[in-house]
């Protein structure tokens, strides 16, 4: 099954839409959730899981070690790949202390910025490529990955190991701008790249949609404002989504590549 990146600007419901994929994916299939935003806190009370021990980062001996395989390939002029694991491997392959999972759901975390001053999160974005490179899932396994704000993680090369790009764009001019930049990158990569409207009313998904359409962009889905999903992640808790059931068994449906 796909290996999905999800991304859009910052408060457009991200994470919260990563949370209800995997939830609802998880009812039928083993889903992996990879958290590659360095600067996200709260992921893992959303989806109900305790963080791992360790970010996979730290199980290879930190930003250090991480970044010193990176330099080593920079300097090679592309003759040398970063090479940070030995191999393919499995959900199975993964360690305890790298992988938290709750019944059929999982949550791994790239890397975290810990402190001030440590420099740029590079290595965290040639870690991220790698690992999903080399990550092989069954035809039952899914793999979802949260990614920062913004297009940064296209530039780093985090989409090469995906099999399709989902855009979340809330109501405002800069996720248009942002869908038509994200969509350009998605087609130069060779990635099936899709849309979904959140936090829209009956007003501004019309004007939203009309916006998108201009650009030769296509909506997927559309999730509408929801005070229940408002209050869960206000909270931090797990967000309800009963409601949206079937508008995201559709849009598991579609974003599927053929």
């Amino acid at each position: 099954m796909p290996k999905l990146l999800v991304c859009g600007r910052g408060g457009s419901g991200k994470s919260t839409l990563v949370t209800m994929l995997a939830r609802t994916l998880g009812k039928q299939h083993k889903v992996l959730v990879v958290d590659a935003d360095e600067s996200n806190l709260g992921l893992g009370r959303m989806l109900g899981i305790r963080p791992p021990a360790q970010t996979l980062m730290d199980s290879l001996g930190g930003k250090k070690a991480v970044g010193k395989s990176l330099m080593a390939a920079m300097r090679s002029g592309g003759t040398e790949e970063v090479k940070m694991f030995s191999g393919n491997f499995t959900f199975g392959d993964l360690s305890a202390d790298s992988v938290s999972w709750s019944g059929s759901v999982g949550l791994a975390q790239v890397g975290k910025v810990e402190h001030a001053n440590e420099g740029c999160a590079c290595p965290m974005g040639a870690l991220a490529r790698e690992f999903l490179n080399k990550l092989k899932e069954n035809n039952d396994e899914w793999v979802i990955v949260d990614t920062e704000a913004g297009v940064e993680h296209f530039g780093r090369g985090v989409l090469e190991g995906v099999d399709a790009v989902l855009m979340i764009a809330d109501p405002s001019y800069e996720a248009v701008l942002l869908a038509e930049k994200a969509a350009k990158l998605a087609n130069e990569a060779d990635k099936s790249f899709s849309v979904i409207l959140n936090k829209v009313d009956e007003s501004t998904e019309a004007r939203l949609k009309e916006m998108l359409r201009a650009k030769k962009i296509e909506i997927t889905a559309v999730l509408p404002y929801s005070a229940e999903v408002s209050k869960a992640n206000l909270v931090g808790e797990p967000p309800a989504a009963e409601s949206l059931q079937q508008t995201l068994s559709e849009v598991i449906t579609r974003i599927i590549p053929s």
